[in-house]
């Protein structure tokens, strides 16, 4: 199995970076944000994130493509480093700290394009998630200072903790009334939102999660962290990986029945 160690540090050291970058615009009064085409929000610090982390990579991985929220693919090959600046852009302009800069590598294989690297970085939270395909998923401050993430051994969808990030979507794919059978039979919901359900998922704290609408570079490193904690993330459909335009993950016991619930048509 190839060795990412190289990858995992340079994904570690762009991250550092665009922490910097980001907690340094938190919360000013100053901060300039935009509203895109697809109506959502994007602040100067998005931008500025994606530029620092792109220029990093032009100059250390220079044969790699580059796929960014904000501008898009650049390059070709059989490795792409997919980047969202600020994952929780709506949080971050709010003032509110549930948000990250998410970075992936991918490879080409069998089955398309897959990640093989994750970091997931929220600096306001002071927490820090990543993982390496065949390596392990872990969280902590650094690469030499870290804990090991396994996800939960639930095994009774009556007894998971189910994590989502609104309601706003799933109506529209004529898949409410499934969501809210599985909020009734479930212990426990909660609206985290974002990256942080994917990254609960993988440190067992919950069990369960699931978003109806996502772009690749929402889903790439989250995928990586709970696959490699020993869960599953697939699209709604059941395919592996980031590439359904949905996601669900969960620690793996409960899969099943999570797209089951989430796949009923009435």
């Amino acid at each position: 199995m190839p060795d990412y160690h190289d990858d995992l540090r340079l994904a570690h050291v762009l991250a550092d970076a665009a922490d910097a970058t980001t907690m340094e615009r938190f919360k000013a009064l100053d901060l300039k944000v935009e509203t895109k085409p697809d109506m959502t929000p994007v602040s100067e610090a998005d931008k500025a994130a994606e530029e620092l982390i792109r220029g990093q990579l032009q100059r250390a991985r220079p044969r790699d493509a580059i796929i960014g929220e904000e501008y898009g693919i650049e390059g070709t090959g059989p490795r792409r480093w997919v980047v969202d600046p600020i994952d929780g852009t709506k949080n971050y302009v709010r003032g509110v700290p549930v948000w990250a800069t998410l970075i992936s590598l991918m490879e080409a294989g069998e089955g398309g394009y897959q990640p093989v690297v994750g970091v997931v970085s929220a600096p306001a939270l002071g927490r820090r998630w990543w993982a390496a395909k065949g390596a392990g998923a872990y969280t902590g401050r650094s690469l030499t200072s870290a804990t090991r993430l396994h996800v939960s051994r639930v095994e009774r969808i009556q007894d998971a903790s189910f994590a989502y990030s609104s309601l706003t979507g799933w109506e529209a794919q004529g898949r409410l009334d499934g969501f809210m059978d599985l909020t009734r039979a479930v212990w426990r919901t909660r609206g985290y939102g974002d990256f942080w359900p994917y990254m609960m998922v993988a440190e067992g704290s919950v069990d369960i999660c699931a978003e109806p609408e996502l772009s690749l570079w929402d889903m790439a490193a989250p995928a990586i962290v709970v696959q490699e904690a020993g869960g599953s993330f697939t699209g709604l459909d059941g395919q592996d990986g980031p590439h359904s335009g949905n996601a669900a993950a969960s620690n793996g016991l409960l899969h099943r029945e999570l797209l089951g619930y989430l796949n009923q048509r009435y």
